[in-house]
């Protein structure tokens, strides 16, 4: 979608094949934008890292990818923000994790720090359910070490996947299903939901708080407003685009990574 958007618009765009090529390389000039959209985060944070390093601007900068990719790290920037999330904590042993659930309440969601596509998340219920899962988590190894629990919120068969497109709100859909997994990675059906002011300005203070140029926030509504859950920083679009939306995002994307190239042609002037 995006190679069509930019041919339709005639701006020129080369795709590139990452996996069969070294970086950094010579392919990439200082005035190129990259658009980094490896599948895997660790490779799309390496490639911007190494494009960076030699002066190339890329969508999202990596420390915009870092930020995004660790849901503690997400969180932490939130919480300095005063932007509404649910509540959460995170653990380092399981004496930690009761102690936090007992303070927290149960049911909490058991989240890796770094995931995506709703992979590996836990709804805990109870305690014996809480020592079990945290006794596996510790002993899988680095990445599960430090345990990230946020209070399980009954979104009512359905959460908000809201796109950022540069500084701007672009689109919004509700992401339905029977299960308390909402992704649409897993199954959730995607419909269109309205950007009503309220929404676009907490968006916009999303954006501020974290960075980049492209962004997904994933919010639930609430009787009490809305809670920002997640924060995806080089995201998936097709759910948001076109039919279910009315919003040409691919367009957009592209649109706005020109309008970064021309001002960096004028830049080196």
């Amino acid at each position: 979608m995006i190679i069509e958007a930019a041919r339709v618009r005639q701006i020129p765009l080369e795709a590139m094949i990452v996996s069969n090529m070294v970086w950094p390389n010579d392919i990439c000039q200082k005035r190129d934008v990259a658009l980094c959209r490896c599948i895997g985060h660790r490779q799309n944070l390496a490639l911007a890292l190494t494009l960076e390093a030699k002066g190339v601007t890329t969508i999202n900068p990596s420390k915009v990818m870092e930020i995004c990719s660790d849901k503690i790290a997400t969180s932490s920037k939130l919480s300095i923000a005063g932007i509404p999330q649910p509540d959460y904590a995170v653990a380092f042993s399981l004496e930690g994790a009761l102690k936090c659930v007992e303070k927290m309440g149960y049911p909490v969601v058991l989240k890796p720090p770094v995931g995506s596509w709703g992979r590996l998340l836990a709804k805990v219920n109870d305690r014996d359910a809480l020592e079990a899962i945290v006794e596996h988590k510790l002993h899988l190894g680095s990445q599960h070490s430090a345990i990230y629990i946020q209070k399980y919120v009954d979104k009512k068969g359905f959460d908000i996947r809201a796109t950022i497109i540069g500084d701007c709100p672009a689109s919004a859909i509700r992401r339905c299903s029977d299960h308390w997994i909402t992704n649409t990675a897993r199954g959730g059906e995607a419909q269109n939901y309205p950007l009503t002011n309220d929404l676009k300005n907490l968006l916009i203070d999303v954006q501020r708080a974290i960075g980049g140029k492209m962004l997904a926030v994933d919010v639930f509504e609430t009787d009490n407003g809305f809670l920002v859950n997640e924060v995806n920083g080089q995201p998936e679009f097709r759910s948001s685009h076109g039919e279910i939306t009315g919003v040409d995002i691919a367009g957009k994307i592209v649109e706005m990574a020109w309008t970064l190239a021309k001002k960096g042609d004028e830049d080196d002037f």
